[in-house]
């Protein structure tokens, strides 16, 4: 795959390439890539959790019940 880029973004790119210490160009555009991905897979998630349905009360006892159930769960040190 081949991408053309102008002038500008070019420079962009290949100084990043130096700065952030990537081996070649290619690798900085599949690490971009690679955060598309996950920031797309959070959205996802994030949509998913808001049309699930009414959520439950975050409230002390909320927590409480989280760190009980934590602890209990935890091996023995």
């Amino acid at each position: 795959m081949n991408i053309s880029l102008p002038d500008a973004l070019k420079d962009f790119v290949e100084a990043q390439v130096t700065e952030r210490g990537y081996s070649n160009s290619s690798e900085f555009v599949r690490e971009l890539i690679r955060h598309e991905q996950s920031r797309e897979q959070l959205r996802s998630l994030v949509i998913d959790g808001m049309t699930s349905g009414p959520g439950s009360v975050v409230d002390q006892a909320y927590f409480d019940r989280l760190r009980d159930r934590a602890h209990a769960d935890a091996p023995d040190a």
